[in-house]
């Protein structure tokens, strides 16, 4: 079986007078949050093999505190993720199938839209994520990314 993970960003500053979405930090709250989520990983023994992240600041520092946590692992910074679509996910995804457990950091509505679609296969169905939130899903090793393809078999958050 394939495990995926899908952390939400901690909570963030709100942007400063012409600060790029993009640019916004954590705050302490949200480090506490993403301090949290890397403990819950850690205890549950759910160390990715790879992490895929948005480059966004509020992410990359949500995946440092993470990551304190469970240990340092093959890492990327994925542009498609910042704002990004489920379908546009999905694919991001396949192009890692090889991987056996792999760590998204990322943003809603996307994340919350891919948990219901490869869960229940309506993007729809959703019940959300709150910042700093863990889903992970189970699917066989070979299966691409689809609709109802995955199992939900953890759900956390702070």
């Amino acid at each position: 079986m394939r495990e995926l993970i899908l952390l939400r960003h901690a909570h963030a500053e709100p942007a400063a007078d012409g600060q790029a979405d993009i640019d916004r930090p954590l705050s302490p709250h949200g480090l506490a949050e993403a301090e949290a989520a890397g403990r819950w990983l850690q205890e549950h023994k759910l160390v990715p093999d790879r992490v895929l992240c948005s480059p966004a600041r509020r992410s990359r520092e949500t995946l440092e505190a993470v990551l304190e946590r469970t240990g340092y692992v093959e890492q990327r910074l994925e542009e498609r993720i910042y704002d990004a679509a489920p379908g546009t996910l999905a694919a991001l995804l396949d192009e890692h199938s090889e991987v056996e457990r792999v760590l998204v950091v990322g943003h809603n509505p996307g994340l919350e839209q891919l948990v219901a679609l490869m869960h229940s296969g309506q993007t729809g169905d959703y019940r959300g994520m709150p910042p700093a939130s863990v889903a992970v899903l189970s699917l066989p090793m070979e299966a691409a990314i689809e609709p109802g393809i995955a199992k939900l078999t953890a759900f956390w958050w702070p």
